[in-house]
């Protein structure tokens, strides 16, 4: 089984022909929900019940993306970035954001529409998040329960965070266990999404309405880039 970018295969014909992919793969914070005050606010939470000094929801957004552990180490002050220390925030910043994980997230404006239009229309969709496991399984239940993802792997114990491309692998394998040569796509807002995309060797799509701005995105190597979920189902419809 191969997961491929189309790109790749039919760029002299692309402007006649119409993006088709078998299998698209969405990042959850940033791209499918705005995450951002409840991940800050528990992150605030943590630290202040620690004695140390908060942070604002602008200045998380540059802290989200490679895992709930690192995002609470960027927090803590770093004269006190300890491993004990770490482990501690860590989990009093779980213990409250698994109680108040949706308080006030919600899906970018479209979201939901896309993928059901996408699922009918007989794409296969999976989630690829750096969120730990459990808490990116409740989010896709509440906000996305209807569609019927091959794969929803958030972080857990054993598996490598993007961008490493394994989940990628992992997912086209769950996705076309008959093997064969497939084209695959893959949707973040973040620098570490379009590394994933291109370490597997797959497209990605890059969208602005997330937690990094589009000249990081642009710096990450992204090209194609959606605004709006109407330029979003342009690049995969």
């Amino acid at each position: 089984m191969i997961c491929r970018s189309i790109f790749s295969i039919f760029a002299p014909i692309f402007s006649i022909c119409t993006m088709k992919y078998d299998l698209i793969i969405f990042d959850l914070d940033g791209t499918l929900l705005n995450t951002i005050e409840d991940l800050g606010n528990a992150v605030n939470h943590a630290l202040e019940s620690k004695g140390f000094a908060t942070h604002g929801m602008r200045e998380y957004k540059y802290m989200v993306g490679n895992g709930v552990r690192k995002l609470v180490e960027r927090a803590i002050p770093e004269a006190f970035r300890q491993s004990a220390i770490i482990d501690d925030v860590l989990g009093r910043f779980i213990t409250y954001y698994e109680k108040n994980i949706d308080v006030r997230t919600k899906p970018y404006r479209g979201m939901q529409r896309l993928l059901a239009e996408l699922s009918a229309s007989g794409v296969k969709l999976a989630v690829a998040s750096n969120k730990f496991q459990s808490g990116t399984e409740t989010l896709i239940a509440k906000f996305f329960g209807e569609i019927p993802f091959v794969a929803v792997f958030g972080n857990k114990e054993g598996q490598p965070l993007k961008p490493s491309p394994e989940l990628v692998h992992k997912i086209c394998s769950m996705a076309f266990p008959e093997g064969g040569v497939h084209n695959v796509a893959l949707v973040g807002d973040s620098d570490t999404d379009m590394a994933t995309a291109r370490n597997a060797g797959i497209d990605a799509v890059a969208v602005t309405w997330g937690f990094r701005s589009r000249a990081e995105l642009e710096s990450a190597g992204a090209v194609n880039f959606a605004s709006n979920v109407s330029q979003l189902r342009h690049f995969l419809k």
